[in-house]
């Protein structure tokens, strides 16, 4: 059982639904953050998350959240324990505008 820390970027260059993160196979993952900039010069765009369990089911984490423009927000305020397979998926308002770092703990069960 390997115990490793990584983090994921994803620029949402669309305005369509975009997964960000899939836990691997074998692997429970601890998020710990989930770090969102606006990197528009002057309007605020919304976003929102959601994670997908392994029946299909969609929970949001996020919905319409507004990210004022030149700022940055963190959006996780405790850790999020996602299982094998679940998928962390973001949708923002106007593409281009937002980036998106998860930081994650993954525990490998093999």
């Amino acid at each position: 059982m390997a115990n490793v820390y990584k983090n994921y970027k994803v620029d949402l260059t669309t305005n369509a639904e975009t997964t960000i993160y899939s836990v691997p196979s074998e692997t429970t993952a601890i998020l710990r953050s989930i770090r969102i900039c606006n990197d528009d010069s002057s309007n605020a765009c919304t976003l929102n998350i959601t994670i997908t369990d392994t029946n299909s089911g969609v929970f949001s984490l996020e919905k319409e959240k507004s990210i004022a423009a030149k700022t940055s927000e963190e959006i996780l305020k405790a850790a999020l324990i996602a299982t094998e397979s679940e998928v962390i998926k973001a949708q923002a308002q106007n593409a281009n505008d937002l980036h998106i770092i998860i930081s994650v703990l993954e525990i490998s069960k093999t």
